[in-house]
Formats: structure tokens, sequence, C-alpha cells
């Protein structure tokens, strides 16, 4: 009886291990093979998108993008904040498929020689304005922007009213940005890695020469301002006449401030005129 007792405890121990083994087997099996670890790779700089020649880069334009380490392509930069600051701003040579290295050889930095020729489209010129912090819209202005140029003056003529003494006009409308800053597009990495372009002292852009002089009129006559300008913005050529003086027509400060347009200027003093008459009779005074 003890004899067929521990035959039976064997085999339920037989029966219990092979039930084990086949459902280890069977997981074993599901499994996917192994993966082969690659090589060590590496990020360099590519296009984000479609590059076309001429354009100038802005942030969005540049990405990471993987290679192998050991395989840097030849005039191809290491993905690291400096790497990108320095190549904002720069204008492409040739196009650069979405994806592919941005090589040394397909751009142009600003500061290099040759760059505004290169930049500039046939027949038209640089100018430079100065702009602060905040005309330059704090910074956040890159090459190839285009921008509006706003002119705000005072008058100095105390007989007119106070509304009428400061006005803000339009100069310049649509005009691209190639460079800003006196460093032109150098900037600063953040904490979180991302260039941070500099506040802008100096803003580049493409005019014609007869734009040229009206900016630097403009320049003497008080300061100027940048505005983004939309890229869906119908340009005043395709507007009608009505529509392009309203744009141009000037903003004066009694349109922006209700108070302004209560207040009068002062009726002007008429000065006095004082004659004396030296007579026999005594000396005669009239005020006129």
């Amino acid at each position: 009886m003890v004899a067929r007792l521990a035959l039976f405890l064997v085999l339920v121990v037989a029966l219990v291990a092979v039930s084990i083994f086949g459902v280890s087997m069977l997981h074993q099996s599901n499994q996917p093979p192994p993966v082969a670890a690659g090589p060590p790779t590496q990020q360099i700089l590519v296009a984000a998108g479609v590059l076309q020649a001429g354009s100038l880069l802005q942030p969005g334009d540049i990405a990471g993008g993987p290679v192998p380490v050991g395989a840097l392509p030849d005039g191809a930069s290491l993905d690291t904040p400096a790497n990108r600051t320095a190549l904002i701003g720069a204008m492409v040579r040739s196009p650069i498929s979405a994806g592919a290295p941005i090589l040394t050889s397909q751009v142009i930095h600003p500061g290099d020689h040759g760059f505004l020729a290169a930049v500039l489209a046939p027949g038209m010129v640089a100018t430079t304005v100065g702009v602060d912090a905040i005309s330059g819209a704090a910074g956040l202005i890159w090459p190839g922007d285009h921008v509006d140029l706003l002119l705000t003056q005072t008058l100095d003529n105390p007989e007119l009213p106070l509304g009428q003494r400061i006005a803000a006009e339009l100069v310049l409308r649509n005009i691209r940005v190639i460079a800003t800053g006196q460093q032109l597009t150098q900037g600063s990495s953040g904490a979180d890695g991302r260039v941070a372009p500099p506040a802008a002292s100096t803003v580049t852009l493409e005019v014609t020469p007869d734009q040229a002089a009206r900016t630097a009129v403009a320049s003497r006559l008080g300061p100027l301002s940048l505005v983004v300008h939309s890229a869906e913005s119908t340009p005043v050529s395709e507007q009608n006449e009505a529509a392009a003086a309203a744009v141009n027509a000037p903003v004066w400060a009694d349109q922006v401030s209700p108070a302004l347009s209560s207040v009068r200027a002062a009726p002007p003093v008429q000065p006095q005129i004082n004659v004396t008459v030296i007579g026999a009779g005594g000396d005669q005074n009239y005020k006129f």
C-alpha cells in the first residue's frame, strides 16, 4: 500500500514538472528573437523640411538627425546649441531635401565675404536701421522675416493741440529682414537648450534705392519700430487706392487717447510793441 502511494506521488511530481517545462518552452517560443544592438549614433544638424536656394535659415528650419559615431559626413555639424546658433540667418546656396545634412558648402553665413551680394535680389540694396529691444520685437524678429517699418515723431509746435503733436506713420511695408543685431545672428542657448536671439541693436533690411532714402530720412525724424508682417497679407500694390491710403494714413495721439482730443492748445500770446514818442511837451508811450 505504501509503495503504491509513493509511486502515485512520484507520478504527480513528474506530471507537474512536465507541465511547467511545457509552459516555459511555449512562452519562449512566443518571444521575438533578440535584436542585435546597432552601432552607437550621434546627432547632426539636418534640414527640418525642404530648404529652397536663397532662403535664410530660421530656427524651425533646423533639426537633428542620427548618424553612426565616426561616420560624420564631410562638412556636417554636430547638433549643439552653438552650431544651431551659427546657422541661423545663413543663406542656403543650393536646395536641401528634408532630413539631409546641412553642409558647410551649402550655406553662406552673415559676415562672410559676398554674403550681401548673394542674398540681395537684383536691383535691391541693404540698409541698416537702429532699434532697441522693444522696437525690435524683443528679439522675436529673425532673418528672413518680413516686417513693416513704423516712424513715431513728435511735432515741436506749441500752437498745435496736444493730440496733434505725436504721430505714427507707416514708412515701409512688407520688407525682408536679412540680418539682425551687430553680431548679425549670434545668440545664446537657454536652460532648455533652445537658441535665444539677442536683443537686436541693428536690423538690416532689403529695400529699393528709393526705400533706402526714405528710411534714412525717417531715422532722422524720430524712433523707428518694426512690426512682423503677416505672410498672408495682400501687398499694398494689389489693394485699391482708397485702401492703400488708409493703410499709409498717419495715426495721431488723439486717435489713440480720447482724453487728448478734448485738450486744446492755449491761444498764442500776441507780442506787444511799445513805442515812445519824444516831444517838446513830454514823452508819450504807445502800445500796439
